[in-house]
């Protein structure tokens, strides 16, 4: 599966920084690229659930393709939906049911800092891009 513009940029930022801290830092510089939702979009209908921290994820599709957009009040957190965010944008339904999240941030050299609930929590994000590609698609 061949990356998307932005996840290439984001991989070749990420794989430059020599350890923990860097890449850090390069997460919450990725968060704050994130456009905040506005307050309408930050709903509960657009709540992302299975997450401690409070995400809100909205989605649009654009010839098959699709685009996210999502938020949270958490600044690591940001780092983390914009990293992901990146991975995804313009994909099919097909090509979001089939993405290995874990790999994703193992190629990032995010991994090991992935706590057990913030991994859940990405895993519940990328579970709602692929229910939402899904729905789309029985329309």
């Amino acid at each position: 599966m061949s990356l998307p513009p932005s996840a290439r940029q984001a991989l070749e930022a990420f794989q430059q920084c020599p350890g923990w801290e860097q890449r850090a830092r390069l997460l919450l510089q990725w968060g704050e690229r994130l456009a905040p939702l506005t307050e309408v979009e930050r709903c509960e209908a657009n709540r992302v659930h299975g997450c401690e921290s409070r995400v809100w994820l909205t989605a649009e599709c654009r010839d098959g393709c699709w685009q996210f957009r999502a938020f949270s009040d958490a600044r690591l957190l940001r780092g983390l939906l914009a990293v992901l965010l990146a991975r995804v944008e313009g994909l099919g339904a097909a090509e979001l049911s089939a993405l290995d999240l874990a790999d994703w941030f193992e190629r990032l050299g995010l991994a090991r800092q992935l706590s057990p609930s913030r991994s859940n929590g990405l895993n519940a994000v990328l579970q709602r891009m692929r229910q939402l590609a899904a729905e789309h698609s029985e329309d």
